[in-house]
């Protein structure tokens, strides 16, 4: 990269979203200099509001705990589901992992300016609207370029690299290293309402997980904020959409009416925001991680956004990342593979796990079967609320063999 600026920056992140902002600050509160490169100007939309008990662990980690509590997000404290007149709720602060009781749900927009705006005030340097276009790691240190708005530009020598890009999977794509996932191609549609919910059932301190009538693969997110809107979507296989409408206000508002137990929540809600979609979210990588850089988040690896998992897996990976490399800036020999990409992998099986059964109906009957224990389904609250990493639970040690038993056992007692 000749004959232009050059930079030296011993950590730098790509991003400043969640993981980005919760990365960059544990390792400032380190005594490490952090440079954020982020593409957008914040606020900005994103999708992802439902956030899960675990989080907030890694918020008060990152010392962003008051900030977020004083800013009025709406009040979180478990998951509710419905279908058709079925309807069973967990509650976060009756989990066999004993993590933390309640959560937020949060415009995004608003969510992630401010645990930007805390990094920076503990001393992150930031940069809006720059873009790294593209990175070399093939020598002594990574090299990147950046991209500034007016279209100028400058190499980057970085000590350390953590792409917490999202969606954008900066280096997944400069460096080869996207993998087709194994989920189906699904899509979602969605918007902002005025939901002005009056119905008695309905709980704004849990999100609403509907399930179609006749398609068990159909789901919506409902999810209450605090200023009386909420979020509202649909997830289906692309096949469902088939015959929808091309036009997705009427495409959304079509897929709620084909649901009696949602429409009538939402029977006096304005929709007042044009919908959205976005298709073929699942992804995969190749690798965590390699020499001088480690991928966080979204920008590894992405499930499904059913059980509202992203922003955990997220954050945990921000808060594992951050801890490894400040051993490693320390001197010690730290095992990436060992000590980061297989313990997080634990967690995102277990949410894999229960994502698959949710689409072939195995933890469906499990969610909906009036009969299960109160111990069991604190096992299955502490999924929910995150806590996908706590091997002390049976249901996160071997997550397919017990969901599998479980479903076994609520077929034959519904039977």
């Amino acid at each position: 990269m000749p004959n232009i600026e050059t930079q030296r920056h011993p950590i730098l992140v790509i991003g400043a979203g969640p993981s980005g902002a919760i990365a960059a600050t544990l390792l400032k509160r380190q005594g490490h200099e952090v440079l954020i490169v982020e593409r957008q100007r914040f606020p900005r939309f994103s999708i992802g509001e439902s956030l899960l008990s675990h989080c907030i662990d890694f918020i008060e980690e990152a010392g962003m705990l008051d900030a977020v509590q004083a800013a009025g997000f709406q009040h979180k404290n478990g998951a509710a589901f419905a279908w058709g007149e079925e309807y069973s709720a967990f509650d976060f602060g009756e989990t066999f992992s004993n993590g933390k009781p309640s959560t937020f749900q949060v415009q995004r927009a608003t969510f992630d300016q401010l645990l930007a705006d805390q990094a920076a005030l503990q001393g992150v340097q930031i940069r809006y609207e720059e873009e790294i276009i593209s990175a070399d790691f093939s020598g002594p240190g990574p090299q990147l370029l950046a991209r500034r708005l007016d279209g100028s530009e400058y190499r980057i020598d970085a000590g350390f690299v953590l792409d917490a890009s999202g969606y954008g999977r900066v280096l997944p794509r400069l460096l080869d290293l996207e993998a087709p996932s194994n989920f189906p191609v699904r899509q979602a549609v969605f918007t902002h309402i005025e939901d002005r919910i009056e119905h008695p059932g309905f709980d704004r301190d849990k999100i609403l997980i509907t399930t179609h009538p006749e398609h068990r693969d159909i789901w919506f997110w409902t999810i209450p904020f605090s200023n009386g809107r909420c979020s509202l979507g649909v997830v289906a296989a692309a096949e469902h959409f088939a015959a929808a409408s091309p036009n997705l206000d009427a495409c959304l508002k079509d897929f709620v009416g084909q649901t009696p137990s949602l429409h009538k929540v939402l029977a006096n809600a304005v929709w007042d925001t044009p919908a959205r979609t976005i298709g073929g979210y699942s992804a995969n990588v190749k690798t965590l991680h390699g020499p001088g850089f480690a991928l966080l988040g979204n920008a590894a690896e992405f499930l499904d956004p059913v059980f509202s998992s992203g922003v955990t897996i997220a954050m945990r990976s921000a808060s594992m990342a951050a801890g490894l490399l400040h051993r490693q800036l320390q001197g010690e020999a730290v095992d990436w593979q060992e000590d980061f990409a297989v313990p997080l992998k634990r967690g995102v099986d277990t949410f894999r796990a229960y994502v698959e059964g949710w689409y072939d109906g195995s933890f469906q009957d499990v969610i909906y079967h009036p009969g299960s224990s109160p111990q069991i389904r604190a096992m299955i609250s502490s999924i929910l609320a995150g806590y996908a990493w706590d091997t002390g639970n049976p249901f996160v040690s071997e997550p397919q063999r017990r969901l599998r038993m479980l479903a076994e056992i609520c077929a034959r007692t519904a039977a």
